[in-house]
């Protein structure tokens, strides 16, 4: 069973508040969707989000996240009333989507819409809209791969700036062992606990954050 940022009884809740947000930016303030989308990922408002942290996924509404997340970032706006329409737009629908899927992944908000930008997730809305959210998350993980075809491990242990040989005597993980992960000729969703403990003690992340999907 995968392990989810948060409960999901807030999920239905976050999915609209993004949803509601990236509406409000795009249709309402008239902020590009690509800006917004990039705004959004490098903001402390997504690692938050991602996290589960009550008062951005339940305690504010869209709007006001757009707001902060455009403040946070420096990104010029012109203020206008909260609006939030009942007939949901295809921007709408991108936000709910993207919400839904960074939970069920897993995978942060950054790379995600590094892979699929805003402006290209609002274009998948008449092919995707009505198919099952599980369907979408199945087309976002292929796309995912084709972005990021290296392993959860390798990426993480070169943005630490790491080699392999470093990791292994850092974590106490024989070298081989590391190279078969990141080759995926050995799973390291099947390893030990024991094992993703010291690798993730080693990269300064927590072991779900190693884990393939």
């Amino acid at each position: 069973m995968a392990i989810r940022a948060y409960d999901e009884n807030y999920l239905a809740g976050a999915q609209r508040i993004l949803g509601d947000a990236v509406d409000f930016a795009a249709v309402t303030l008239g902020v590009e969707p690509n800006v917004f989308g990039k705004a959004f990922s490098v903001s402390d408002v997504s690692k938050q989000f991602a996290a589960g942290n009550p008062r951005y996924v339940a305690g504010m509404n869209g709007c006001e996240l757009a707001r902060r997340v455009l403040t946070e970032t420096g990104v010029p706006f012109a203020d206008r009333e909260d609006v939030m329409f009942l007939d949901k737009s295809p921007e709408y629908w991108a936000g709910w989507a993207l919400a839904f899927y960074q939970w069920y992944s897993g995978h942060s908000f950054t790379d995600i819409l590094k892979a699929v930008p805003l402006e290209d997730m609002i274009r998948m809305y008449p092919a995707c809209h009505e198919m099952d959210i599980l369907q979408f998350a199945e087309r976002m993980e292929k796309q995912m791969k084709a972005a990021f075809p290296q392993t959860k491990l390798r990426l993480r242990r070169e943005t630490c700036g790491l080699s392999q040989a470093r990791l292994a005597a850092d974590a106490g993980v024989p070298l081989r062992q590391i190279q078969l992960f990141e080759q995926r000729q050995r799973d390291i969703n099947k390893t030990s606990a024991e094992t993703l403990l010291h690798l993730s003690r080693a990269l300064y992340c927590r072991m779900e954050d190693l884990i393939e999907r």
